[in-house]
């Protein structure tokens, strides 16, 4: 039996040269080191994410050959919401983060949104001071937050099955799960591969922080999601 990369190395030894760089060929040669762009986690591109929820939707084609398969780098550096109140989407450990107690009728105080006007929320009245009004979080001890990936898919079973998109660690390890709970400064990657030698369109949806806790008060269940 001829191993073939052996006699390619020899045959390149001997009479010089390098292997194929045209682009179509690349994985199949072996040198996916003359590639351009987003096709390998080394040169992957960049997303950073410093406010939650953040939600990016990815909607384009991929090919079979190596360079063709996309890679995103996510750099968490998360420091406050998208939002002045997000009561009804970041879960911070067991409350949310803003909501307003009416007590209008106090035989029956109930919970509603309320509208805050800083134009005209300038001076001190009744006794009442202004108020002050952040979106950072709350100080979270060693914090993690939530990221899911959504396969969304394009209606095709036929064009579905061949692709295939994945959560890769920081050390660059394919990861098991479509949902991950990571430290809000660390990072990982997205991989998106197709399984046929056509031009695949795909649709996928990644949503990071819809919820931030600390990586001591995870359950048995969310733990197993745990990236350190």
């Amino acid at each position: 039996m001829v191993s073939v990369t052996q006699e390619q190395n020899r045959s390149r030894q001997t009479y010089g040269g390098t292997g194929s760089s045209t682009p179509a060929y690349l994985a199949a040669s072996k040198n996916l080191n003359f590639a351009i762009g987003s096709n390998s986690m080394i040169n992957a591109r960049s997303e950073r994410v410093t406010a939650i929820p953040y939600v990016s939707n990815y909607k384009d084609t991929v090919g079979l050959f190596g360079t063709e398969n996309i890679f995103i780098k996510v750099d968490l550096n998360i420091q406050n919401t998208t939002k002045v109140f997000d009561s009804e989407e970041i879960l911070n450990g067991d409350y949310f983060e803003a909501n307003t107690l009416n007590i209008t009728d106090p035989g029956a105080p109930f919970w509603e949104s309320v509208l805050f006007d800083f134009q005209q929320d300038l001076f001190i009245e009744n006794d009442y001071e202004i108020a002050d009004v952040s979106t950072q979080f709350a100080f979270v001890p060693n914090g993690v937050v939530r990221v899911d990936l959504e396969n969304l898919k394009t209606g095709n079973r036929f064009i579905d099955s061949w692709f295939d998109v994945r959560l890769y660690t920081k050390d660059r390890q394919e990861y098991a799960y479509d949902t991950m709970y990571v430290g809000v400064n660390e990072y990982f990657y997205i991989g998106f591969h197709a399984r046929n030698t056509k031009r695949l369109p795909y649709n996928v949806r990644m949503t990071v922080g819809s919820e931030i806790i600390s990586s001591y008060d995870l359950t048995s269940e969310q733990r197993q999601y745990l990236v350190s």
